[in-house]
C-alpha cells in the first residue's frame, strides 16, 4: 500500500499496476470472493464456503485493525514510508484489495519443510493457470522457486501448474476459480456427541481411544462418499447406545465395537439421509437448474463460478445420500422402526 501510494516514484510501480489490473483475478477471469458485494456472495447461498468467505473478511479486518499497534510497535519496518499511521493512511477497502492481491499470489511448494511451504510468486496468477491433476509442481531450489513442466508447450499456451491439495472453496477464495476435476475437493460434516446424554463422559472416552474427537469433522471427498458414510457410522451408532451396561460392554472392548440391532441401524442412517437432505434443500437452485445455468454462454463469470462451486458441492451430497439409502436398503427386515434416542448425536 505505502509503494503504490508513491505511484510512478516506486521501483515497483510496473508490478503493482499489474497486480491492481489483476484484483486477484484467476485463469477464468472472476476475482477472489472476498471482494464481491453481498448481492454476488447471494450467489453462494446454502454453500460452507460463505460462512468461510465471511470469517476470513473479518480476519482481514481484524488485521487492519492490528496495523497501527504494529506501526507503533515495530516502527523500524516503515522507516523508509514516512506517512501517517497506517489506518489513517489507507481506508479498509484498499488494505482489503492490496490483501487478496497478495493472497493471489501465494503458492504451494513441494519437497520443503513445513515452515517453508508457502511462497510469493508475483507474476503467477498472470502467467499460469491452476490445476488439481497436473503433474508440473513448484519447488525451492537456491531461494528461488522453480518451475518444471510436465508437458511441451506451444508458443500462446497457458502454463499449467498443480495448485496444491485444495478443495474448491479454497481455490475460489484465493484464486477466484473452480476445478471441476479436483480429487482434493471435499465438503465437511461436523459431528458431536450430545452433552446432555448422562454417558457422554464414557462416549467421549471411547471416541477418544479410537482417534476421534467429542466434536469431530468428518472430511467427505469427491468420489469418496461411500467410504466417507461408513467412516461416521461406528461414531453414530455409539451415539445411540443408551443402555448402561452395553455402554459398559463398548467400553471393554477393544476397537469402536457397539452393539448393533436392527432399530439402533435405521435411526442412525435415517439420522443421515436427513441431514443429507437438509442441506442440499439449503440450495435455492437444484442440480439441473445449475446445469442448465452452466450452459449458458452468457452466464455472469462471478456466477458461473459460484454455480460450478455448489454444483459440485451438491454432488457430494448427492453422492452421500445415495450411499446411505443404498445401506437401508441392505437392511434385513424394513418394517422396524428406528429406535428412539433422546441422546443421539447432533450433525451440524
Amino acid at each position: 500500500m505505502y509503494e503504490k501510494k508513491q505511484g510512478k516514484k516506486s521501483f515497483w510501480y510496473p508490478y503493482i499496476r499489474e497486480l491492481d489490473r489483476q484484483r486477484g483475478r484467476g485463469q477464468l477471469a472472476v476475482e477472489s470472493p472476498l471482494l464481491w458485494s453481498d448481492d454476488e456472495l447471494a450467489y453462494l447461498t446454502g454453500s460452507p464456503t460463505k460462512a468461510e468467505i465471511l470469517e476470513r473478511a473479518e480476519g482481514i479486518k481484524r488485521e487492519y485493525n492490528e496495523l497501527d499497534t504494529v506501526w507503533f510497535m515495530a516502527g523500524s519496518l516503515f522507516q523508509q514510508y514516512p506517512y501517517d499511521i497506517p489506518t489513517e493512511a489507507f481506508p479498509f477497502e484498499i488494505f482489503k484489495q492490496a490483501f487478496v492481491a497478495v493472497q493471489s499470489c501465494v503458492v504451494h511448494l513441494q519437497k520443503v519443510p513445513l515452515a517453508r511451504r508457502f511462497a510469493l510468486v508475483p507474476l503467477g496468477p498472470p502467467l499460469l493457470a491452476y490445476r488439481s491433476n497436473c503433474k508440473a509442481m513448484l519447488s525451492a531450489v537456491a531461494g528461488a522457486v522453480e518451475l518444471v513442466v510436465d508437458r511441451p508447450y506451444k508458443a500462446g499456451e497457458p502454463i499449467v501448474v498443480w495448485c496444491g491439495p485444495q478443495p474448491n472453496s479454497k481455490l475460489l477464495i484465493n484464486y477466484g476459480f473452480v476445478d471441476d476435476d479436483n480429487s482434493y475437493d471435499r465438503l465437511v460434516v461436523e459431528a458431536a456427541l450430545n452433552t446432555e446424554d448422562p454417558q457422554y463422559q464414557d462416549k467421549r472416552l471411547v471416541v477418544q481411544r479410537n482417534g476421534k474427537l467429542s466434536v469431530q469433522a468428518f472430511p467427505v471427498y469427491a468420489g469418496k462418499e461411500k467410504e466417507a458414510v461408513s467412516d461416521m457410522l461406528p461414531y453414530f451408532r455409539l451415539g445411540y447406545v443408551s443402555d448402561p451396561s452395553e455402554m459398559q460392554s463398548v467400553l471393554s472392548s477393544q476397537g469402536p465395537v457397539c452393539p448393533v440391532s436392527s432399530c439402533m441401524e435405521r435411526a442412525v442412517l435415517d439420522q443421515l439421509a436427513d441431514y443429507f437432505k437438509r442441506r442440499l434443500a439449503g440450495y435455492p437452485t437444484t442440480l439441473n437448474e445449475d446445469e442448465s445455468l452452466l450452459s449458458d454462454p452468457n452466464l455472469n463469470p462471478k456466477k458461473r463460478v459460484a454455480t460450478q462451486l455448489v454444483r459440485l458441492e451438491k454432488k457430494i451430497l448427492h453422492a452421500c445420500l445415495q450411499a446411505t439409502m443404498d445401506l437401508i436398503d441392505q437392511l434385513p427386515d424394513h418394517t422396524v422402526s428406528p429406535c428412539p434416542a433422546p441422546y443421539a448425536p447432533l450433525l451440524k
